[in-house]
C-alpha cells in the first residue's frame, strides 16, 4: 500500500546551517589511492564476472547515484535487494567530513532489506561507464564500497545487478550505530563537497519521489533536524565565564 505523504522534518534550512566553507585536506597519511590500472583492473574483472551475459547490465541505486548519477541509463525500474540493507557505516575523513570532524556515509551492509532504483546501462561503451562510476565511488585501497553482483527482485522476478556494498574490513567501517549517534554526527559534520545533513535531505527527498520510504531513513531525518535547532538554540557561555574557569 503506497504511503501517506508526510513534511520532512529536516529542510534546507538547516541544512545551510551545518553548511560551511572547508578545505580539500586530501588523502590521509598512509592512505593509498586506486591508480588508472587498478580501476582497469576492477572493470576487467566485474564486466568478466557477469553473472547472466549478453543480458542488459543492471545498476542498483540506493542513495547519491539516485540524485546524481553521473552516468547514462536508458531505463529504470524499482527493485529490491534482498539481503543488504542502507547503513550509514561508512566513516568519511575526507569529502563529507574532516579529520577533526568525521562524518558518516551510507553504504549497503548485510542484513535485511533495500528498496531502490535498477538502472539499465547502455550496452555501448560499457565499460567506460563503469570506468567513470568506479572512480566516483571508491577511492583509497581498500574500496570503501566494493563492487559486487547481487540479486534483486523486481516485478518480473530477480535479476543480477551490480551493486556496492560496504568493505567490512576497510578500516573505516563504523559498524551498526545506533540512529541517535548516527544523527549527531550528520548534524555537524561536513567537508569540502557538502555536510551530511544535504546528502540525508537529497537521499531521503528522492527516494519519497519514487514512492520509498525508508524508516530508518525517515527517523533520521527528523533526529538531525532536532539535533541542528538544539545546537542553533543552545545558550553560548561568554568569553568572560570562560575565562574565570
Amino acid at each position: 500500500m503506497p504511503h501517506r505523504s508526510r513534511s520532512f522534518s529536516l529542510t534546507s534550512a538547516h541544512v545551510a546551517q551545518v553548511h560551511r566553507a572547508v578545505a580539500d585536506s586530501g588523502p590521509g597519511p598512509g592512505m593509498k589511492l586506486h591508480t588508472d590500472a587498478d580501476y582497469d583492473d576492477w572493470v576487467a574483472r566485474m564486466t568478466r564476472s557477469h553473472p547472466a551475459p549478453g543480458s542488459p547490465t543492471l545498476l542498483f541505486a540506493y542513495g547519491s547515484l539516485i540524485w546524481r548519477p553521473e552516468i547514462d541509463h536508458v531505463g529504470e525500474e524499482i527493485g529490491i535487494a534482498r539481503g543488504w540493507h542502507r547503513s550509514f557505516c561508512f566513516r568519511m575523513l575526507r569529502f563529507r567530513g574532516t579529520p577533526e570532524e568525521p562524518g558518516l556515509m551510507m553504504a549497503l551492509d548485510r542484513g535485511g532489506q533495500c528498496r531502490g532504483v535498477l538502472y539499465e546501462l547502455p550496452s555501448d561503451d560499457l565499460e567506460g561507464q563503469l570506468a567513470r562510476l568506479f572512480r566516483r565511488e571508491f577511492t583509497y585501497k581498500p574500496p570503501n564500497s566494493m563492487p559486487r553482483w547481487i540479486k534483486v527482485e523486481t516485478a518480473h522476478g530477480y535479476v543480477p545487478a551490480l551493486g556496492f556494498v560496504m568493505n567490512r574490513a576497510s578500516p573505516f567501517y563504523a559498524g551498526r550505530l545506533p540512529l541517535e549517534a548516527v544523527a549527531e554526527v550528520l548534524a555537524r559534520a561536513c567537508g569540502h563537497v557538502g555536510s551530511g545533513a544535504e546528502y540525508l535531505l537529497n537521499t531521503v527527498t528522492h527516494l519519497e519521489a519514487r514512492g520509498i520510504r525508508d524508516r530508518n531513513l525517515w527517523r533520521l531525518q527528523a533526529l538531525v533536524a532536532e539535533c541542528i535547532e538544539r545546537s542553533t538554540t543552545a545558550p553560548r557561555v561568554s568569553s568572560d565565564a570562560q575565562g574565570s574557569r
